[in-house]
């Protein structure tokens, strides 16, 4: 049985920091990916990272306090501001490390970090690399991952996380290429396994992205935090949903509808385009369902007067995109655009070095809430998190981890193993007739409908009613493919009853939190409640269903005021 004293459960950017970090503090630590981590879905991040450099001319006045400021403006007043505080704060210093491990970031004429205006952001803050930002970071990383021979095992599916005496001590997972069920055994485990896009229809994210990570820290007795709290991207390619970056806005794209007005500024009079995410993502879908919209279905995205050098230049990838997927180049043509999920600000609820609830088990990442989003991040501010956060996570494991004995009892992991061995064996075996495939369309089409950009008590009760009902279905499936090689019908039907609960918080979440905050938006309570709800949601597991607890916003600097763009 594998025994690492720090073993982070996912290769993308969070994951790989963490991972750098408590290498370099003296832990022996390991990486456990479902997918190889250059194929992680850090890497389809493309418009850029946030830090108050002040390099752009624009720019020259922006402060780490003025980050932070954005920052909690940004989340609604929901943020954790000493979190934000810090994030904001140590946020150069791991843009200028990543420029040092040789992330190619665009740049200045001047030679520094190019710096382009984001969505809620008073300064032009965002570091790019091109439109591809993202995926230079995670090359970077695992560079940096292969240079300290840091153990790596790809495509193991993680199944349950092992606790023992209260305390997490590892964890059992499905190793794709054999179809080998084994248990690892852990000092401390580091869960950075990303979002739960595909919990929705119509999202940005990866496949991988299921939300099964968050489902394992919850149902092993960690709570999740603010899980109602979900982001729609404005710009998702019509048809096809993958994101276009908020940079193409950020560069000077304009929003038009079918009417060929420029309606942000009927909604968001002085920032237009580069209003927070929720904002441009409620307009634009007000557009479309009053009629406004192409085919009652999208807006456009107009790039033609950024010229072809420009968008050449600093949006290349959003150009292969709509010439691959949409048959557009945006050279000569606008590009239909429509909202689709792409962020979980909810997640595992950490505090500010990545310690959940439950002992021995770390977060960071999109899989956890700290919480400096709140009720709705700011682009830019998600790579931030991960590399930030992630590092903080393996500092603090490598500190937990230190003296601490190896478990010789290994009755617990053998338990494990044949834990998971019966759950995979019973779905090979199942004798209902439900098809898991149907079941997670359905899911999804639910909670894209009904627990979507708009709210409302009616829509999330049956919702709710529906999820209950594909939970009941969920145990009568037909027998899954019983091979042993890559055997994603298995992994992915094992991983759905967890994206069922997850789907569950989400939904009672929702229904519980009677105001509209950030992205929360309930058409019965329109308005922002501070008095009862300015608060953190967190869910507890028990076997009937979420049980909520709250508590309360850290504010230290900034009292909440009313939220104008």
């Amino acid at each position: 049985m594998p025994y690492h004293q720090v073993l982070v459960i996912g290769g993308g950017l969070a994951g790989l920091r963490a991972a750098i970090e408590a290498a370099d503090k003296g832990a022996d630590v390991a990486i456990l990916s479902l997918v190889y981590p250059v194929r992680s879905h850090s890497g389809a991040a493309q418009g850029g990272v946030n830090a108050a450099l002040a390099n752009a001319e624009d720019g020259k006045d922006d402060t780490t306090d003025k980050h932070a400021f954005d920052t909690v403006k940004g989340s609604d007043y929901l943020a954790d501001q000493d979190a934000v505080e810090i994030m904001a704060r140590e946020a150069p210093a791991r843009i200028i490390e990543m420029e040092h491990w040789g992330c190619p970031f665009s740049r200045t004429k001047e030679g520094k970090i190019a710096q382009r205006p984001f969505g809620g952001g008073a300064f032009p803050r965002t570091c790019y690399a091109s439109d591809k930002t993202g995926h230079y970071m995670l090359h970077t990383l695992f560079e940096q991952v292969l240079k300290r021979q840091i153990k790596v095992y790809s495509e193991w599916a993680s199944s349950y996380l092992i606790v023992q005496d209260g305390a997490v001590c590892g964890v059992v997972a499905l190793h794709m290429p054999t179809g080998q069920i084994e248990a690892f055994q852990a000092g401390a485990v580091i869960m950075a396994t990303g979002g739960y896009g595909r919990v929705y229809a119509k999202s940005t994210n990866a496949l991988i992205n299921t939300g099964y990570g968050m489902a394992m820290a919850y149902l092993a007795g960690a709570p999740l935090e603010d899980m109602e709290f979900v982001q729609f991207h404005p710009t998702s390619l019509y048809g096809t949903n993958i994101l276009i970056t908020e940079g193409a806005r950020g560069e000077g794209g304009l929003l038009f509808n079918a009417k060929g007005e420029r309606f942000m500024q009927k909604y968001a009079p002085t920032a237009m385009e580069l209003a927070p995410r929720d904002m441009v993502a409620r307009a634009i879908q007000t557009e479309i369902n009053e009629g406004r919209g192409f085919e009652n279905a999208y807006v456009h995205l107009d790039l033609k007067h950024l010229g072809r050098q420009k968008i050449l230049e600093r949006l290349p990838g959003i150009r292969d995109i709509t010439v691959s997927f949409a048959g557009i180049d945006p050279i000569d043509s606008p590009i239909p655009i429509l909202p689709g999920q792409h962020y979980s600000m909810g997640g595992i609820a950490t505090n500010v070095w990545g310690e959940a609830e439950l002992p021995g088990l770390f977060a960071a990442g999109e899989c956890a809430c700290v919480s400096v989003h709140g009720a709705n991040r700011l682009g830019g501010n998600s790579l931030l998190d991960t590399i930030l956060f992630g590092k903080r996570a393996g500092e603090r494991a490598a500190q937990v981890v230190k003296g601490k004995a190896k478990s010789a009892n290994e009755t617990i992991f053998k338990g494990a193993v044949e834990k998971a061995q019966q759950a995979y064996a019973g779905l090979v075996r199942g004798n209902g007739k439900e098809d898991p495939g149907q079941i997670r369309d359905e899911m999804r089409l639910a909670m894209f409908e009904l627990v979507g950009i708009f709210r409302e008590q009616g829509q999330v009760t049956q919702a709710i009613a529906k999820i209950g009902e594909l939970q009941e279905r969920y145990k009568k499936l037909r027998a899954c493919y019983g091979g042993k090689v890559f055997n994603w019908d298995l992994v992915r039907s094992f991983e759905l009853g967890g994206q069922l609960q997850v789907a569950e918080v989400i939904a009672r979440g929702a229904l519980s939190r009677q105001e509209s905050r950030g992205s929360h938006f309930r058409r019965d309570y329109p308005t922002r409640d501070d008095k009862n709800w300015l608060k953190h949601t967190l869910a507890y597991y028990s076997p009937g269903g979420p049980s909520f607890k709250y508590k309360p916003v850290t504010i230290n600097r900034w009292q909440p005021e009313a939220r104008k763009y």
